[in-house]
């Protein structure tokens, strides 16, 4: 856990009070992810002028190491074989998560200057904050059109599961160029507290996608009675040995994606949600790739998804870390640190996000 080291003061010692603490207990995934009807709460504002209202300061300039790969095609090339990709959606309401993602990211990879930022958008003005805050950042912002999935989109449990830029990830191998190979895609509410390299250099082997497995949850779960009860559908997995994996943390060959076609496979599932006449699932864009991917995922350590710091969405309660080694804190659920921090009622471990946040005018 050399990462701890990272921190001083009260983050240090707040650090190494929750790492080493014999009381943390594991919970099931599937507890992160209950509905709520609270996801307006403590949002960036959202008017037309909101972006004025939006500052964040300056980031400190990272460099890379002397044993760094060089760039051969030029400093802005994003088909330079050297750089690590990686995917982030951004919006004005998760905005001061997403910056902070990124400032993890850089601040614990030795070679920062390596990383390239591949940003998904369906509205205005997001770029100018992201180069006003990273100078000197690789990044690219391509367009989501909303219209892409709405048709498709079935009402959820949760509102914000209903947001067309969920769905984004699912046309990465559309979006980004056909020179990018591979990508590292990443939700906006968690930080990195170790070198995204080494989730990057993760062996897929003939899988398409890598992530966290959790085979201990309730599989059953998410999807519902009807669906289980229908061969057509359940049939899907009759072969295969399913687990749940969060899909906010993935690694994905978007070589292998684009060879068959998974985007219209998730597509068809979405479909199929649509004109059945009972629904197969409650959730949003989660049970499509679990559709389409569950038992055939690459497993990837669970230090690089310590997710559901964000509680239940119902109540967003605070929770544990996980047993074991961390790479990465994720607050899925409904409560965020930013916004707990700002409505004074943070969780314990919403203290190791502060150290990421770049949200305010600088002094």
């Amino acid at each position: 856990m050399l990462w701890i080291m990272r921190f001083s003061g009260f983050f240090s010692t707040a650090m190494m009070m929750i790492v080493l603490s014999p009381s943390l207990q594991s919970f099931p995934p599937a507890e992160a992810i209950r509905s709520s009807n609270m996801d307006y709460y403590l949002r960036f504002p959202t008017s037309s002028n909101s972006m004025d209202k939006i500052s964040f300061r300056k980031a400190p300039v990272f460099r890379n190491a002397d044993e760094c790969r060089s760039s051969t095609l030029g400093k802005s090339s994003v088909c330079d074989p050297s750089l690590v990709h990686v995917a982030i959606t951004l919006d004005v309401e998760y905005l001061r998560g997403s910056i902070a993602a990124v400032h993890s990211i850089l601040q614990h990879s030795k070679c920062p200057e390596n990383v390239f930022f591949h940003f998904l958008v369906s509205e205005n003005g997001l770029e100018t904050i992201v180069r006003s805050t990273f100078p000197e950042l690789k990044f690219k912002v391509y367009f989501f059109d909303p219209e892409r999935v709405r048709s498709l989109i079935s009402s959820s449990v949760r509102q914000a599961l209903e947001q067309p830029l969920n769905y984004a990830r699912n046309y990465l191998a559309d979006l980004l160029e056909p020179c990018v190979k591979r990508v590292i895609y990443l939700d906006s509410d968690l930080v990195l507290v170790d070198d995204i390299s080494k989730l990057w250099n993760t062996s897929l082997g003939k899988k398409t996608i890598g992530a966290p497995e959790y085979c201990h949850a309730n599989f059953t779960k998410y999807f519902t009675e009807y669906f289980w009860t229908d061969r057509k559908f359940s049939g899907v997995f009759s072969s295969r040995n399913p687990c749940y994996f969060n899909t906010g943390v993935m690694v994905i060959d978007l070589n292998k994606w684009r060879r068959f076609g998974y985007s219209r496979s998730i597509e068809r599932w979405m479909d199929i949600q649509k004109t059945s006449p009972n629904r197969i699932y409650e959730l949003g864009s989660l049970p499509p790739f679990l559709l389409v991917f569950a038992g055939h995922v690459a497993p990837i350590k669970h230090r690089w998804n310590q997710h559901g710091l964000g509680g239940d969405n119902v109540r967003g309660s605070c929770r544990d870390l996980h047993p074991g080694p961390v790479s990465l804190l994720h607050w899925s659920g409904s409560g965020k640190p930013w916004l707990r921090l700002d409505s004074k009622q943070p969780c314990p471990l919403d203290s190791l996000w502060v150290p990421y946040d770049l949200y305010g005018q600088s002094t």
